[in-house]
């Protein structure tokens, strides 16, 4: 991304480009569904040339790491988890995933979708959630693959619709679902099953 993270946008005068901002570009990218959003829609919402907004985001898949950066800094929780807090500390996180990507149209399915994801952004994450796993007594492998089960497992549902699930209408319960999947975490070596 060129530019610069920070600032403020103000109304332009005759002849003069908004100044925009990280904050203000994610801002109006957040007010409709991201599934079906484009660079021409958003230059529109932001008052500012197709050009003006490409000196900020060189395209789509840029401005879609700007919105996880975002997101990411949203829902990671301010403390850190311990020994003691460790399965509280990811149900917190789990939740604020699911009340945030569910809030943007079109996000949630975005993550759930298999893509390249921010390394940055997202690499936070990870670091964060297999932390967490360390401090309940998992090894570096184990908290590794806790952290691939807990990240797709909490993406793939908040990604999927109930007609996606065979549910019609009804939604399945997100509290249940986290109960079940945080009982299982972090995973162990499970035993030798025979193979059909």
């Amino acid at each position: 991304m060129t530019g610069k993270t920070s600032g403020t946008a103000k109304n332009p005068g005759p002849g003069r480009p908004a100044r925009l901002s990280r904050d203000l570009i994610v801002a109006r990218a957040l007010e409709g569904d991201l599934a079906t959003l484009t660079m021409r829609e958003l230059a529109g919402r932001l008052g500012v040339s197709h050009s003006a907004l490409y000196r900020w985001v060189a395209d789509r898949d840029q401005l879609l790491d700007l919105i996880s950066e975002v997101m990411v800094e949203r829902i990671l929780p301010a403390d850190e988890p311990t020994p003691a807090t460790w399965r509280s500390w990811l149900a917190r996180l789990a939740w604020s995933m699911h009340d945030e990507f569910l809030a943007v149209p079109g996000y949630a399915a975005h993550v759930a979708r298999p893509h390249r994801h921010n390394p940055e952004s997202f690499g936070r994450l990870r670091e964060r959630v297999t932390a967490a796993f360390v401090l309940a007594g998992a090894g570096a492998e184990e908290a590794e693959q806790s952290w691939y089960v807990f990240g797709l497992g909490v993406t793939q549902w908040l990604g999927a619709t109930p007609a996606d699930l065979g549910l019609g209408t009804s939604a399945p319960r997100f509290d249940l679902y986290l109960d079940t999947l945080l009982r299982g975490l972090p995973v162990r070596t499970p035993p030798q099953h025979p193979r059909p």
